[in-house]
């Protein structure tokens, strides 16, 4: 990774293409940056924005897309990529939630609700590792599939009065922070450490950069991709059962678009369309963006069709600096 300082020193001169190409060159640092900038703008327009309870606020609403954005940057390392994690989230919740009215105790329904998780992920692994399907239409196909049978087995309703035992998991609270915030932060720190120093995780970094090469080097290449899609279901399936847990309900909508905020969290934070590169750390980092950027919007009284509008920007925005950091690297 470049050092700050250089970083900082290519773009002077260059104008606007010049800026573009240094926050590519050094991502996170860039990205702390602007959230320091963004936090303290927003402290002078908005007081209340640095209060514990607004902060609070911001971590439990990231919470779902920064636990799904640590297995994404994995897949997108790798070179993969899932669009189905929000249907995964939502079919999840709908199965641990029929589990739970069935009568099942709560710790073998949520077990139950992330084997079907792992069932999702381990279809997209083999699709695309042994099938050599396009990682896009796959998780595409499997986002409708999927989406479609947790509204025929929930009778497109949504499944109601789950029992406090397991309700607890998402409203739960120590120190005025809730459990998913916890779950949150031990993900994103484990996923960090493991990708940073386990030599199987560090493998995605080699088949994102070079997939023949890999295969070369002897790493098993479809079993890395098949274990990736199966970590990204997993937690995608884990933040779908703390989100019915927090909301107390298992809708059949929900998880709708969660894919794509997902995504962009992931490559604002350092991740490559083309694999190889990114970090957990990164991930973080680019869900905290997007988390302050909703919460700023909601206080600063945008209407919440313009927060669409502004989530496809960034997106846009986020692949921009990828495509620049491409050709900068080439080009070098």
């Amino acid at each position: 990774m470049a050092d700050p300082a250089s970083v900082l020193t290519t773009g002077r001169g260059s104008g606007i293409l010049g800026w573009l190409k240094s926050v590519a060159a050094f991502r996170e640092f860039a990205l702390g940056i602007v959230l320091i900038v963004m936090a303290t703008g927003m402290y002078f327009a908005s007081p209340v924005f640095l209060d514990v309870g607004n902060l609070q606020a911001i971590l439990l609403a990231l919470s779902v897309e920064a636990t799904i954005a640590v297995g994404m940057m994995l897949l997108l390392i790798s070179g993969g990529l899932d669009l189905s994690v929000g249907s995964i989230l939502g079919f999840t919740g709908v199965v641990t939630g029929l589990a739970l009215q069935a009568g099942i105790p709560t710790f073998p329904a949520i077990l139950i609700g992330l084997i079907a998780a792992l069932g999702v992920g381990l279809v997209n692994g083999l699709l695309v590792a042994k099938m050599n399907i396009n990682p896009f239409i796959t998780t595409l196909g499997m986002s409708i599939t999927i989406r479609g049978l947790l509204l025929v087995i929930a009778k497109g309703r949504a499944v109601l009065n789950l029992p406090p035992s397991f309700t607890v998991i998402g409203q739960g609270s120590v120190f005025g922070f809730q459990y998913p915030i916890f779950v949150m932060l031990a993900i994103v720190v484990v996923g960090d450490i493991l990708l940073r120093n386990a030599r199987f995780f560090r493998q995605s970094y080699y088949i994102g950069g070079n997939e023949k090469a890999a295969r070369l080097s002897g790493i098993n290449v479809d079993f890395v991709k098949i274990a990736n899609y199966c970590i990204v279901a997993l937690l995608a399936g884990a933040a779908g059962i703390l989100t019915t847990a927090r909301f107390g309900t298992s809708s059949v909508t929900i998880g709708t678009g969660v894919e794509l905020r997902v995504i962009t969290a992931t490559i604002i934070g350092g991740a490559s369309l083309n694999g190889g590169e990114g970090s957990v750390f990164g991930a973080f980092l680019g869900a905290l963006f997007m988390g302050v950027v909703a919460n700023a919007l909601n206080l600063l009284g945008v209407d919440a069709y313009w927060q669409n509008l502004v989530t496809g920007l960034i997106l846009i925005i986020a692949v921009l600096l990828d495509v620049i950091n491409e050709r900068r690297k080439n080009i070098q």
